[in-house]
């Protein structure tokens, strides 16, 4: 999972992005499972235990969730109306920013499919099958303007660091160069 998405991640330090990932995915984890134990978190996030006891921890001290015991060995984590409040907040933070990152996409596919037009571009072939490109095939299935090629053609559109890149394909299996 990924709490934001990846055009807006480029706009925080990556040890922001890691605590408050970390910290919601613990979040919602608990939600999920009150009985899950470290290690079932620990396997569930691909995070070493000694991580999530440390996270566990500093969500307790927080006041995000309370740790009772269940048995001898075992906890019970259970979220706090406060624990409770920062995943709504963090879940709806998440929308936020995922719909500017959706517009902003959007945006770019807008202006790209114009540009091709205006260079007389009939056809295009988008290499990639993530969310991104998801939004540039709609765009150019909403104008009609553009056909979406089966097989890489003249033109290629790939996603490059964030922004949508127009490629134009080197005759003979060359390899692309990039146009936009």
């Amino acid at each position: 999972m990924t709490f934001l998405p990846r055009a807006c991640q480029n706009s925080f330090p990556e040890s922001w992005l890691d605590v408050k990932q970390r910290e919601y995915q613990l979040l919602e984890a608990i939600a999920e499972d009150e009985t899950i134990t470290q290690a079932g978190l620990a396997t569930h996030l691909g995070m070493a235990i000694g991580s999530v006891n440390w996270y566990i921890k500093r969500l307790i001290s927080r006041g995000y969730i309370k740790a009772t015991r269940m048995d001898r060995t075992r906890l019970r984590y259970n979220l706090t109306g406060e624990g409770m409040r920062a995943f709504q907040r963090n879940a709806t933070q998440y929308v936020k920013d995922s719909l500017k990152v959706y517009h902003v996409l959007r945006q770019q596919a807008k202006e790209l499919i114009a540009s091709m037009q205006a260079k007389g571009i009939e056809s295009v072939y988008i290499d990639g099958s993530d969310q991104e490109l998801d939004i540039f095939r709609l765009s150019c299935l909403e104008t009609g303007s553009l056909a979406l090629d089966e097989q890489p053609g003249a033109y290629i559109v790939r996603m490059r660091n964030g922004a949508y890149s127009l490629e134009r394909r080197k005759p003979a299996g060359n390899g692309a160069r990039k146009i936009a």
